[in-house]
């Protein structure tokens, strides 16, 4: 797309298709180019599969929901490392979806942008309806995925959708886009809690809102890629409203984040050994985050967008550590 947005994430270069029709801000030497069957390729990339980083944002928000339910319940069983690999393939087919609905209702925007048209769209590798047909085949999988949980989490699951359906359209009518972004993205932290738990509380709401402030972090610094080109066809981001000020808007985002985190697992009832693991895990989380700030150059774009992909490794710091809290409660 040609605002920020996670739906797009991970570019890497500029200019038109490559070799065979390769999308210019895929990740050089990725599977999808040099393994993936020809006639397959224009749909994977349309689902972003060269493109990891935007399914581990997606993904790492349900692990965390999944092990802090189980770290307060006396850690995981067997039925949460299928939530986990359930969450996984589940998290690969929405984002594919989404970001299939990103392009269809964003090909004339990216059309525009250097960086964006050359994807399946924009450049005729794929056609709209086609599009559309591949969306709802992915979507229809990853809800058979959605089945195999709890009812609770089903309902949840399909209550998202809305979020999603909304998302590409916020860039045109608010400064704020990537709040609805996170809305969508974090979605799963509420989601991955109610499959271990059946059932909503205090803490996975303090997740699901630490999970928005790390999305208002790490997607402003994406969208400073763009800025130029967003300015010139009036499609709107934080990084265009924060300008010279972003240093200082994230940084309390990166606050936020890390207090709401703690909150969280405070809030989740953790025993005490526990409790300071998983404590240790958000300082990790906030340390990672303090080293992208003072990394950022926000008129770099390969700095900005090597700092967006290592978003991977804070949350699973996070990650690892509700495990590693989890799995000291085991017999």
């Amino acid at each position: 797309m040609a605002a920020s947005g996670t739906n797009g994430h991970d570019s890497g270069g500029h200019g038109a298709a490559g070799p065979g029709g390769s999308v210019s801000d895929a990740v050089k030497g990725n599977w999808v180019d040099h393994l993936a069957p020809a006639a397959t390729r224009p749909y994977l990339r349309l689902s972003r599969a060269d493109r990891p980083i935007g399914t581990w944002l997606l993904l790492l928000p349900c692990w965390w929901g999944v092990l802090l339910a189980a770290a307060a319940d006396g850690g995981p069983g067997l039925y949460d490392l299928w939530l986990l690999i359930g969450s996984g393939f589940g998290a690969i087919l929405m984002r594919g979806a989404g970001c299939t609905w990103n392009d269809l209702t964003d090909r004339d925007f990216d059309a525009a942008v250097a960086r964006t048209r050359s994807r399946p769209l924009p450049s005729g590798q794929v056609t709209p309806r086609g599009a559309a047909i591949w969306m709802v085949a992915q979507a229809l999988v990853a809800f058979a995925i959605l089945l195999t949980f709890p009812p609770q989490a089903v309902m949840l699951g399909v209550g998202s959708l809305a979020l999603v359906a909304i998302y590409p359209f916020a860039k045109r009518f608010t400064w704020w886009p990537q709040v609805f972004l996170g809305l969508a993205f974090n979605w799963g932290a509420l989601l991955g809690w109610t499959a271990h738990a059946r059932s909503l509380a205090l803490a996975p709401i303090l997740l699901y809102v630490a999970g928005i402030a790390w999305t208002l972090f790490y997607d402003t610094i994406y969208a400073h890629q763009d800025k130029e080109d967003d300015a010139l066809i009036g499609v709107k981001s934080t990084a265009r409203l924060f300008g010279t000020r972003t240093k200082q808007w994230i940084g309390g985002f990166l606050v936020l984040s890390a207090l709401l985190a703690a909150c969280a697992v405070l809030a989740a009832g953790l025993p005490p050994t526990a409790r300071v693991v998983a404590l240790l895990g958000v300082a990790g989380f906030a340390a990672h985050l303090v080293w992208q700030l003072r990394r950022l150059d926000i008129d770099d774009p390969g700095n900005c967008l090597m700092l967006f992909r290592s978003n991977r490794d804070a949350g699973l710091i996070f990650a690892g550590a509700l495990l590693v809290a989890g799995l000291l409660q085991l017999p």
